[in-house]
């Protein structure tokens, strides 16, 4: 069975070479820019499979079922700009389809936040779902922590993929601003209690203290955007 992939990219040239390269066993790989002045076009010009499309902003949820919107299969896979399929999970992929016991599947995602995976801090297996038949699922339209609906069944396969999810503290600051910008719901009483309670979960509770410094600088993170977002 076909296998359409669906990508928003904005001047994301820094990845998308090894992102393509690891879509390359599906039929189709759509690419859905909402303005790149990077390499961006340029590198997806040196894949056969790839179509890159221009779409302006709509909105993470929208933009995305306009890219499944487009796909020519019924089955599509969903990746960020800075996830890669790994062969484990495009074999799996591959076999699944074959015979897909049911109509959408929930994949692990593994992160790497400053060059090291994290397996702890709730941040794997980080499931959610990738892989879907068109015909029975859809993107919310929320603009941020946007997500797939259907009413069927989920399965969930064994293998998962790799994201970089940020190199430096910068990044991420940077990043989540833009997040909180997106997802702010102004409430005084949790922007002086929910970071508090994020730090303890994700450092004590979650294990982050597993990590030695670097989860205690992911905790403090996310303890941040947490504020920022309830306090914007």
């Amino acid at each position: 069975m076909k296998l359409s992939v669906v990508i928003l990219t904005k001047n994301s040239a820094k990845y998308l070479r090894e992102v393509l390269e690891s879509t390359e066993f599906a039929d189709e790989t759509l690419v859905i820019d909402c303005g790149s002045s990077d390499e961006t076009e340029k590198i997806c010009t040196e894949f056969e499979n790839v179509k890159f499309h221009f779409q302006k902003w709509l909105g993470f949820g929208a933009q995305k079922q306009f890219g499944v919107g487009l796909a020519r299969n019924e089955w599509v896979f969903v990746l960020d700009s800075d996830e890669v399929i790994l062969p484990d999970l495009k074999n799996e992929i591959i076999k699944t389809l074959e015979n897909p016991e049911f109509k959408a599947y929930k994949v692990a995602r593994l992160n790497y936040f400053f060059g090291r995976e994290i397996r702890s801090m709730g941040l794997y297996p980080d499931l959610n779902i990738r892989l879907f038949n068109k015909k029975f699922a859809k993107f919310s339209d929320r603009a941020v922590h946007e997500s797939i609906q259907t009413t069927e069944k989920i399965g969930i396969l064994k293998n998962h993929f790799k994201h970089y999810a940020y190199e430096s503290v910068s990044q991420f600051i940077e990043k989540q601003n833009r997040y909180s910008d997106l997802g702010a719901k102004r409430n005084v009483f949790k922007a002086i209690f929910s970071p508090g309670w994020t730090f303890f979960k994700l450092y004590i509770l979650k294990g982050g203290f597993k990590c030695g410094f670097d989860g205690f600088v992911i905790a403090k993170l996310y303890a941040q955007y947490t504020f920022w977002k309830y306090v914007k």
